[in-house]
């Protein structure tokens, strides 16, 4: 990411940043690019206010609950875009900028997940996050935008990705009985500046790394995902269609992203079964 340009961009707010050959053939033949210090610090201050309330305040263990069991929690009374800072992160321009060259001019909103991980947290096992109902072909790209608000480092833990994993058609959970272990040819990533962010494609496996004992801190992550135009992608909430629905209520997308929170881009909602890993509820995964 030669230049710091991509710093520029975000600082601007409005800049749009130009990737490069080189980062769309590693995005393509690796699955991920890391963008340091992506968001403002003002964005990333005021995220990190409202993920404090969205933990605090029981939120997202209702928005857990409504998704795992919506017959008895029905749909939550707060989901993470109708939050300001939450709402901006996800149509960040800079960032939709970026996945305009990635994933084409067409492309959609799927999720986002925001948590605040306290200190002594266990790790994650490897893991994709690639929504397909069976597994296949990976005709068309979905991506996870991890942003990291309080950065990486030997106090909160780290990143392990491994590159060209995202080309093999396998289960969400295939590698899970690796625990987290380091694998030949990962690629671990353990410092990053606050408000970084890292973009993979969702079918790349991937591990959260705790920190070791005795030196950890919290661990602010907020994920935000995106599906190319082209398919129907199956939706990660049953009550996706409210989901897309406040989103083009509140403006989110303007007039640049029409096509943002449409419907049409998915399929009807039904839980994943446990061959293929099922849903957890919004959990922010790495």
């Amino acid at each position: 990411m030669g230049n710091n340009r991509f710093d520029a961009a975000a600082g601007s707010g409005t800049a749009v940043p130009e990737l490069g050959a080189a980062d769309i053939k590693q995005f393509d033949e690796d699955g991920y690019l890391v963008l340091p210090g992506f968001l403002p610090a003002p964005l990333v201050e005021r995220t990190k206010a409202e993920v404090d309330h969205w933990v605090d305040s029981g939120l997202r263990e209702r928005s857990i609950a409504s998704a795992v069991s919506p017959e008895a929690h029905g749909i939550p009374p707060l989901m993470e875009l109708e939050m300001e800072a939450h709402g901006r992160l996800l149509v960040h321009p800079p960032l939709l900028a970026v996945l305009a060259q990635l994933l084409g001019p067409a492309f959609a909103f799927h999720h986002l997940h925001s948590d605040r991980r306290p200190p002594g947290s266990p790790g994650k096992d490897w893991h994709h996050d690639y929504e397909q109902e069976p597994q296949g072909e990976r005709t068309h790209v979905m991506v996870h935008a991890l942003h990291y608000l309080g950065g990486l480092n030997a106090s909160v833990g780290g990143l392990a990705l491994l590159p060209g994993s995202h080309r093999q058609t396998a289960e969400k959970t295939a590698r899970a009985h690796l625990g987290t272990v380091e694998v030949p040819g990962e690629v671990f990533i353990g410092e990053l500046q606050p408000g970084s962010t890292v973009l993979i494609h969702s079918a790349l496996f991937h591990t959260r790394r705790a920190a070791p004992r005795g030196e950890s801190r919290e661990r602010y992550m907020v994920d935000s995902s995106y599906v190319q135009g082209g398919v129907r992608w199956p939706p990660a909430k049953p009550y996706w269609r409210h989901m897309l629905g406040r989103a083009r209520e509140l403006g989110l997308a303007g007039d640049r992203w029409p096509d943002l929170f449409a419907e049409h881009h998915f399929t009807e909602y039904r839980p994943a079964g446990p061959a293929s890993g099922a849903r957890q509820g919004p959990e922010a995964g790495a």
